[in-house]
């Protein structure tokens, strides 16, 4: 894909991620600082493996300036049933517009595959985030012990038609 700038005018590129992202991919997953504390066992084993990877529409944002080559976020869209899967922005590049860019590809992805509406279950952290970005909240995912003992807000992402 080419090169976008950022709102804050950094030079980006979103492609597909490919197997060998994996290991970066977890490791941005895994050194979240919005899973630190209480959450951190949530994503403490998280892996996103090659297979995963292979499996699913899976976007990666890459800095082409400074940053060049260095993964800055990523997103997965499951098609079936539609869902935001994962979305992830590495800590050092929070506040820089990443995660809008993300949200506004993956709407893009999803209208070229004829969805409607994109479910989110979101980190409760996230949530702020989620309604910023104009994701409408559906309801509560309740909590699933021993893997994540907390509530979860689920949101919705409404796809206009092209």
């Amino acid at each position: 894909m080419s090169p976008r700038t950022s709102p804050t005018r950094q030079p980006v590129t979103i492609r597909r991620a490919v197997a060998r992202d994996a290991k970066r991919l977890t490791r941005i997953v895994r050194g979240s600082g919005a899973y630190a504390g209480k959450y951190e066992a949530a994503v403490a084993g998280y892996r996103v493996g090659p297979d995963y990877i292979e499996a699913n529409r899976v976007f990666v944002v890459v800095g082409t300036d400074e940053e060049e080559g260095r993964i800055l976020g990523f997103y997965s869209l499951v098609l079936t049933p539609p869902e935001l899967d994962l979305m992830f922005v590495a800590d050092a590049a929070q506040g820089r517009g990443i995660g809008r860019l993300l949200v506004a590809h993956m709407e893009s992805e999803a209208r070229a595959a004829g969805l409607a509406r994109v479910k989110v279950v979101s980190h409760p952290p996230a949530e702020d985030f989620y309604h910023r970005v104009a994701a409408v909240r559906t309801g509560t995912v309740p909590a699933n012990p021993p893997a994540v003992p907390w509530d979860r807000p689920e949101f919705e992402f409404r796809i206009s038609p092209g």
